[in-house]
């Protein structure tokens, strides 16, 4: 069947709208299983924090080894067939977390669980990029599935409070069939996307994660860009630390910075993505993500020890900042991965990029609480020229990257 370009362009359109609903629809779920899994586990399933915290750690470690060979199979196969089987996988494992009883029971489930949400990530921007050609086109529509998938977040984390409220066995149970319930939505929507026309070349899954780990240019920039991940433990996990800890300020303040987060996020990430459209457009904007993230750290040391109307105007001014570096990392982090990765292994490379991310928030929430509980305003300093260590060479960096393209 040959498409005409009106014809093609509304296949893509009904794709992208497909993934965008299934990215919020899923993101609902998420929001309500990350709201209350903790104390599903510690009071439901009474297990010990210690057993959940070595599941949680095997998970990372073989989502890492995966990520990338999971990616690379999306080049081989058809993506939409990966995403879905992930999904499902996910989903089972999710209904799973009603039956486990031993605790070897409750591991495998957890890194099956998991373990593959990386590499899904990379599958997924895979399909993007197969959808819709042009790094500005692909990049907003990324952006627009970040938009729906904190307001999911934000809707799940309402009925998750809920069922803290409740806090009943039954009401766990309900949640985690509502959680189900989205992978299969999720699934069901990913599967009607039409596939492109034209036949799928044939590659070998190993070849592209081995032309990704000889591509030295591409790994060095999103090493150094996936280093500004640090921003999302900045917020969940050193900022309610220094508001507790170091401080007078009420502990509130620290859910109103995620509400303003949230809100920006949602508000001007389609926005920002229009000035990724060219590498060198996307590496100053994650050189202006780094500063502004660096000045959010500075702002943040300046409260230590105090308290009242001006240091709760200093942290609100450090959460723009923050929202800013967030904002501009996540987009020109995504310009710099979509637009120097190899058209013929895109989900190799995009499970890399994943892979690099999900290896800096594996250590995220030692390194600030480290930084703070050792260093108190100090440790804000330290992050700041972190965030600007990382970010200022990639401009560089993306010169030699474009340079071997």
């Amino acid at each position: 069947m040959v498409l005409t370009p009106a014809t093609q362009a509304a296949a893509e359109t009904a794709g992208l709208r497909r993934l965008l609903w299934g990215r919020g629809i899923s993101a609902l779920g998420d929001g309500l299983w990350f709201t209350i899994w903790a104390l599903y586990f510690t009071r439901i399933l009474h297990l010990s924090p210690a057993l959940v915290g070595l599941a949680m750690a095997a998970a990372g470690g073989v989502g890492l080894l995966t990520a990338m060979p999971l990616g690379a199979m999306a080049d081989r196969y058809d993506p939409r067939a990966i995403l879905v089987a992930v999904t499902l996988l996910r989903g089972a494992a999710m209904a799973a977390y009603t039956q486990v009883g031993a605790p070897w029971a409750f591991v495998l489930v957890t890194v099956v669980f998991v373990a593959p949400a990386n590499g899904a990530s990379a599958v997924r921007t895979a399909l993007v990029a197969e959808l819709v050609t042009g790094t500005e086109r692909r990049v907003g529509a990324l952006a627009r599935q970040r938009v729906a998938q904190h307001a999911g977040y934000a809707l799940g984390a309402g009925a998750g409070a809920v069922v803290l409220a409740a806090d009943r066995p039954s009401a766990y149970l309900a949640a985690i069939c509502g959680n189900v319930l989205s992978f299969a939505v999720l699934a069901a929507l990913t599967a009607t996307i039409a596939p492109p026309p034209g036949p799928r070349a044939a590659r070998e899954p190993r070849r592209g994660v081995q032309v990704v780990l000889r591509d030295r240019p591409y790994l060095a920039v999103i090493g150094a860009t996936s280093v500004l991940s640090l921003c999302w433990a900045m917020l969940s996990t050193g900022l309610p630390l220094w508001i507790a800890n170091f401080t007078r300020l009420p502990l509130s303040l620290s859910g109103a910075v995620v509400v303003i987060s949230s809100v920006g996020i949602a508000a001007l990430q389609v926005l920002v993505t229009r000035f990724t459209g060219t590498p060198a457009q996307a590496a100053r904007t994650v050189v202006g993500a780094g500063g502004s993230l660096a000045v959010s750290c500075v702002l943040l040391a300046t409260t230590a020890g105090r308290a009242g109307a001006v240091a709760i105007g200093v942290v609100a001014l450090a959460a723009l900042f923050h929202v800013a570096g967030e904002l501009g990392y996540v987009g020109g982090g995504w310009g710099l991965s979509v637009e120097l990765m190899r058209e013929d292994a895109r989900g190799a490379y995009q499970g890399a990029s994943e892979a690099a991310t999900a290896t800096v928030q594996m250590f995220a929430p030692a390194v600030f609480t480290l930084a703070l509980t050792g260093l108190g305003a100090t440790g804000w300093l330290l992050m700041a020229v972190v965030f600007l260590a990382c970010s200022a060479p990639v401009p560089a960096l993306t010169r030699w990257a474009v340079r071997t393209r």
